[in-house]
């Protein structure tokens, strides 16, 4: 089942082929059929694939020498011109060849891009990489996207699952010495959080014991922000020592739980190799936006879970991200979100690389 939100197509992950929904804002359904017959797809195709091996704008003659088109030069100029009148095709002031727009993007991506563009050696490579033995899931996640950065050789950002959406499986209280303890929180999707936490005046093993009984009696099973709630109220007539004892636990209980979510990034050198980041704005932006922690997160959670979501250009919803193409995906497990993991890139990404290997990763880390 497919479905479109926001005017974005949304490719569901599953062992059967991807599907995809039209884009409908951008063009009616009976213009595309009309205009796009199968040799206005195939050279459209063709000039996708060959603008993103050489990052020249693509001629005709190109088209016919490389791409093997059963047609001649002539009628592949006279489709250029069509696909470029229909707005798939932008022409450069440089040369006479052609770009694709963002439009023409689009439209391979939906209908067009090889989605099992892997190879065996990349297969082998993702499948020892996972194999990696973590303590946390959040680890698991960076080592995902260290190896889809690795392999497609774009920048790859990932973020953990949102706290205030896990369930606490168990809160544990260790003593530390007369006048300090640890306190660790357990979630279903294996987070650990853990602080440390200093009192005024002594605890005994006792005290801490009581603690971890209450705390566990009226948190298990209860979402993660439940501990944000003034717990004083009900949890102080179980009490039978000061409350010098208590406030503080809570009160760094709280704070752990709103720490800002970790962004990690993985392979940012990559992407000042390839020729768009010659352009000293287009550099100097994506910089910005790895230095924003604000966008990168909003750009991560903007997907819907078990989906692989492609934006490009102007589709993504912040204003930094016009010049770039972003995809990304959830790490959801039984229900369960892991963490959101994405690539950032020019416009001209090869899409079908990358979401052959974001789709090979997540079926992986659904088997494991």
């Amino acid at each position: 089942m497919t479905s479109a939100k926001n005017g974005y197509n949304i490719y569901e992950v599953s062992k059967q082929r991807t599907r995809v929904l039209k884009q409908t804002n951008n063009y009616r359904a009976k213009e595309v059929k009309k205009l796009l017959d199968d040799r206005k797809k195939k050279v459209l195709q063709a000039i996708v694939e060959e603008y993103i091996n050489t990052a020249e704008p693509v001629s005709s003659n190109a088209l016919t020498t490389n791409h093997g088109l059963d047609c001649s030069s002539a009628t592949i100029r006279n489709e250029m011109a069509e696909l470029e009148k229909n707005g798939y095709l932008d022409k450069t002031h440089t040369s006479s060849g052609r770009v694709p727009s963002e439009k023409g993007y689009r439209y391979y991506v939906d209908e067009l891009l090889n989605d099992k563009d892997i190879s065996l050696e990349e297969i082998k490579y993702i499948s020892s990489k996972l194999e990696t033995k973590v303590n946390e899931i959040e680890d698991l996640t960076k080592i995902a996207a260290n190896t889809i950065s690795e392999v497609t050789h774009y920048t790859a950002v990932s973020i953990g699952p949102k706290t205030s959406n896990q369930i606490i499986e168990d809160i544990k209280f260790v003593l530390l010495g007369s006048r300090m303890m640890m306190a660790v929180i357990l979630t279903d999707t294996g987070l650990v959080k853990e602080t440390i936490i200093k009192f005024d005046e002594d605890v005994t093993q006792k005290q801490i014991e009581t603690m971890n009984y209450m705390f566990n009696n009226k948190l298990k099973g209860q979402p993660i922000e439940t501990i944000d709630r003034p717990l004083e109220d009900y949890l102080y007539d179980e009490m039978t020592y000061s409350v010098n004892v208590i406030k503080p636990v809570i009160e760094q209980l709280k704070k752990v739980i709103k720490e800002d979510e970790n962004i990690y990034l993985e392979g940012a050198n990559k992407s000042f190799d390839l020729p768009e980041f010659n352009s000293l704005e287009v550099a100097k932006n994506f910089v910005n936006i790895l230095d924003t922690k604000e966008v990168v997160a909003d750009m991560l959670n903007s997907g819907f879970a078990e989906d692989i979501n492609v934006y490009i250009g102007d589709e993504n919803k912040q204003d930094e991200l016009k010049d770039f193409s972003v995809v990304t995906f959830k790490h959801k497990v039984n229900g369960k979100d892991l963490g959101t993991i994405g690539i950032i890139g020019p416009k001209r990404m090869d899409y079908s690389k990358v979401i052959s290997v974001m789709k090979y990763i997540n079926r992986k880390l659904k088997e494991m």
